[in-house]
């Protein structure tokens, strides 16, 4: 019996390990496994490779080469050392609150090792016990809470033996829950796609698409691009399945030189549930009572500020190249003007240029009034605890290696998302009329035309 085990062991291991995780795994991991690591341990006895592969994946090392970055640089850059609006960093000390999205465990602090093959979090993309997910994000430092565990909630044999391809649970426990919450970060995708209709989204609604059908995955290196980090391992195009479907209508197809096919195939975002679209730090600390919810959400925390949502949000609307700006730790501002961590770079003269549905969402957050940066303040285990900005700044500067003086304001912020998901049937897409004429949905001016194209019989571009 051994005999066959181990031959059937040789072959699974010709298959990659996509093939491999399809195999029925439970006859062949078995163990009294006390903690994750230990699951990693079995798993590196078969999957060596996959582990180096995935090592050398941005979704192990929250950075890589800035492609999307119009402005170049040699530094490694994404969600390990850049800032944000929402939470705003995951350095300043907060790394033990972030990591619980991170596909590893242990992560607390800058001298985790990320070359430690047992480091890696194997169950996070494969396992099918979504109890594990729960597990995940009430522990810290991306550990698994050990009374999930001790309470006989998880059993983590039977989440190491009910492993496949990734399913969207999988790839939702942390992106339908990113900035701090269901549905904050992303304007388009929260926890209202695990089992979405078909008019929330087709893919996933009408035609069950798991992530991967659009963000093909080679050696774990996942394609698509955030416009909020500027990585990618390879770009998630429409035409990809799709070609050049409207090339029998002659309108349509002249559409398609400047129009992106979201814009017409994703009218409205946040449709399942509310968005965040406002968060004001500089509002924490304060008490408040009687604070009013806006669509069943929270508008107000002590330990973080206002906040404001928005439900089946119209986009907003911009030239984009495929490149962005990005706001880079330590870069000069002007506090006199909105600061804009992210946004997308083109133009109506630009030819790679075409017009995109965006999520803006707006902030205030900490800067430094006369070395004239943003800060990265200690929010876990620090601001969140003792509510003193100051010391949260000085502590969140220190340990995230930029100058702080001592004097410190708040700032408006502007961080521009991408949306790219909550695809509606054909029957739904914008029509005529939605954009020209009557239409009020492009500002025709701030997309660099004087009025409506058909109105002035302006062509495609000036």
């Amino acid at each position: 019996m051994k005999l066959v085990k181990t031959l059937l062991l040789l072959v699974l291991l010709v298959y990659t390990g996509t093939a491999i995780a399809q195999v029925n795994h439970a006859d062949l991991v078995k163990g009294d496994f006390k903690t994750g690591k230990d699951v990693t341990k079995k798993c590196l006895e078969c999957h060596e490779k996959q582990a180096n592969d995935f090592m050398a994946s941005s979704h192990w090392t929250w950075k890589g080469d800035p492609k999307l970055l119009a402005k170049k640089t040699k530094e490694q850059i994404g969600k390990a050392n850049l800032l944000n609006n929402f939470c705003i960093s995951i350095e300043g000390g907060n790394w033990k609150g972030c990591t619980k999205c991170h596909a590893g465990y242990g992560w607390q602090d800058k001298a985790f090792d990320f070359k430690n093959k047992e480091n890696i979090d194997c169950l996070m993309c494969h396992t099918k016990e979504k109890a594990y997910f729960n597990a995940k994000k009430t522990g810290v430092a991306g550990n698994i809470n050990p009374q999930s565990i001790a309470s006989g909630m998880l059993n983590l044999e039977k989440a190491a033996q009910n492993i496949g391809k990734p399913t969207r649970d999988n790839c939702g426990s942390c992106h339908f829950f990113g900035g701090g919450g269901d549905a904050v970060k992303h304007g388009d995708l929260d926890s209202t796609l695990a089992k979405p209709k078909p008019e929330l989204d087709v893919h996933m609604g009408k035609l069950d698409f798991a992530c991967q059908e659009c963000h093909v995955t080679k050696n774990h290196k996942i394609s698509g691009a955030s416009t909020m980090t500027g990585v990618h391992e390879g770009r998630v195009e429409c035409k990809t399945c799709h070609g050049d479907i409207h090339k029998d209508n002659k309108i349509l197809s002249k559409h398609t030189n400047t129009i992106a096919c979201q814009t017409c195939h994703i009218p409205y975002f946040a449709k399942g549930q509310a968005t965040k679209v406002f968060w004001d730090w500089s509002t924490a600390g304060k008490e408040k009572e009687d604070i009013p919810e806006q669509h069943g959400k929270e508008t107000y925390a002590k330990i973080k500020g206002d906040f404001k949502w928005e439900k089946n949000v119209v986009p907003t609307y911009a030239w984009y190249n495929g490149t962005i700006n990005r706001y880079i730790k330590g870069d000069k501002i002007d506090p006199k003007k909105v600061v804009k961590i992210s946004a997308p770079v083109g133009s109506i003269k630009d030819p790679k240029s075409k017009i995109y549905p965006f999520k803006v969402h707006a902030g205030k957050q900490p800067y430094d009034e006369e070395y004239k940066h943003l800060l990265t303040p200690n929010t876990v285990g620090g601001y969140w605890d003792h509510l003193n900005w100051q010391k949260a700044l000085e502590d969140g500067a220190k340990a995230a290696g930029i100058p702080f003086s001592g004097k410190f304001g708040f700032v408006s912020t502007e961080q521009w998302v991408s949306i790219n998901h909550e695809v509606v049937p054909a029957k739904s897409a914008l029509q005529c009329n939605d954009c020209h004429m009557s239409g009020k949905r492009f500002d025709w001016k701030a997309l660099g035309y004087k009025d409506d194209p058909i109105k002035i019989g302006v062509k495609v571009r000036k």
